[in-house]
């Protein structure tokens, strides 16, 4: 489906190949950032989400949650150390110079896929780059526990930083890596109902005073949802 898709759309991609038992599927955008699409159906770990029930992906065909994470670094063995020493990870499997690291119930949900480019450059903020990678902790008493850990192991970090929607820990586990840890709560629906959330641009209340500015500087996009069912769409 999602080969037809791209083909008519004009999106570059790979086709369908293999990696770590799963078929996956790699793609570039307009910025040329490299995606991938991966296969649920051998998956074990995490389960899969639920898919957008109103949208115009078949749900049989539809994206079901965010998968495994690729991050290239210069020294792997380093960033390893770091992964399964601070981070209680675990490497799964080595592919064609890739390694797969797991962490909680693992799967496509619970993984991290890194490479190891030695002459890589130095990672530049720009289209095209990720600025951080999150993961998700319980609360903050939960976050609390991990400023002890990189204190332990010496990791120069944030300490806690106050979202409103949750509660952040940043840490650079490596040059140009970032890495958030985040709590779950009090989420997304502590100022909106489920029903219409992400239809409006909602600010934290430290920010409600600068909403015209910020209005300004950002892009209008259509979020709306609650009111629309799109026909679903088939490839031939």
């Amino acid at each position: 489906y999602w080969v037809k898709r791209f083909d008519r759309l004009a999106v570059d991609h790979d086709g369908i190949t293999e990696l770590f038992g799963k078929k996956v599927l790699y793609f570039r955008d307009f910025d040329d950032q490299q995606y991938m699409l991966i296969s649920d159906e051998r998956n074990q770990g995490v389960p899969s989400g639920i898919p957008w029930q109103k949208g115009p992906i078949p749900l049989e065909f539809a994206l079901t949650g965010l998968g495994p994470v690729f991050i290239s670094v210069r020294d792997v063995a380093y960033f390893k150390q770091v992964l399964e020493q601070v981070y209680l990870m675990e490497e799964k499997e080595e592919e064609q110079g890739l390694h797969l690291f797991e962490m909680g119930q693992g799967g496509n949900g619970g993984s991290i896929i890194v490479s190891e480019e030695k002459d890589m450059d130095a990672a530049r903020q720009g289209y095209g780059t990720v600025h951080h990678v999150a993961f998700r902790v319980a609360d903050k008493k939960e976050l609390e526990e991990w400023i002890k850990r990189y204190e332990t192991f010496g990791l120069r970090n944030s300490g806690f930083v106050e979202r409103f929607y949750f509660g952040s820990l940043y840490a650079k586990v490596n040059a140009g890596v970032l890495f958030e840890l985040a709590t779950d709560g009090p989420g997304f629906m502590e100022d909106e109902p489920y029903e219409t959330l992400g239809e409006k641009l909602s600010l934290p209340p430290y920010f409600e005073s600068q909403r015209s500015e910020i209005e300004k500087l950002v892009r209008p996009i259509d979020t709306v949802r609650s009111t629309k069912t799109f026909d679903k769409e088939y490839e031939k």
